[in-house]
């Protein structure tokens, strides 16, 4: 086993996060602990702790550079988009395509509980930064709509386009022919804008 001073404490962090997303490229976030997680950097259960404060913590983290890809994905094809109409578009695709990418570690963002304990800080600016992109979208779309209506429908699309998502990536559309998750978002968006 190494011992803690064999890397710094950045150096720890930066080990533990890539083997998590590695060995999540391929199975469930079930399949862990804080054990396994140890064992996988050659380490005590102890150091993990000692690090991250708990198992909900290191977890956490993961979710966090999750989004922070997620988002600067997003980021690039809104950038590219040439009216607000075609980015929102685009940021579904992203957000579906992301997930079909990523299954395990997209789980993992949406299962993951931090039992009670508060959503720390930055965690909770990761989440209103994704969610912002949306409103400012909607916001250019339809300026005379008011704040409420903004947040309202930006639920509502991220709802639906989540939904969609999670069925695309389950495979659980139950369909005689394949479901094109992509096909159901701009389905979904371009008749809700239409009444919106």
């Amino acid at each position: 086993m190494a011992r803690r001073n064999d890397h710094t404490r950045e150096q720890l962090v930066a080990l533990t996060l890539n083997e998590v997303k590695q060995f999540l490229n391929e199975n469930s976030y079930h399949e862990l602990s804080l054990r396994k997680i140890a064992q996988m950097i050659g380490y005590v259960p102890s150091t993990l702790v000692n690090v991250f404060g708990n198992y909900n913590l290191l977890l956490l983290h993961v979710v966090a550079q999750t989004l922070d890809e997620l988002s600067a994905e997003a980021k690039v094809v809104v950038a590219k988009s040439s009216a607000p109409n075609e980015a929102l578009y685009q940021l579904a695709y992203c957000y579906h395509d992301f997930a079909l990418r990523h299954p395990f570690r997209w789980q993992l963002i949406f299962e993951h509980n931090m039992n009670g304990d508060p959503l720390p800080e930055w965690q909770d600016a990761r989440i209103n930064h994704m969610t912002g992109m949306l409103e400012s979208l909607l916001r250019a779309l339809a300026p005379n709509r008011s704040d409420n209506e903004v947040l309202q429908a930006s639920r509502v699309l991220w709802a639906g386009v989540h939904g969609i998502t999670l069925l695309s990536v389950d495979d659980k559309f139950f369909a005689a022919e394949p479901v094109d998750g992509k096909e159901l978002i701009e389905n979904l968006i371009s008749n809700y804008l239409k009444n919106w």
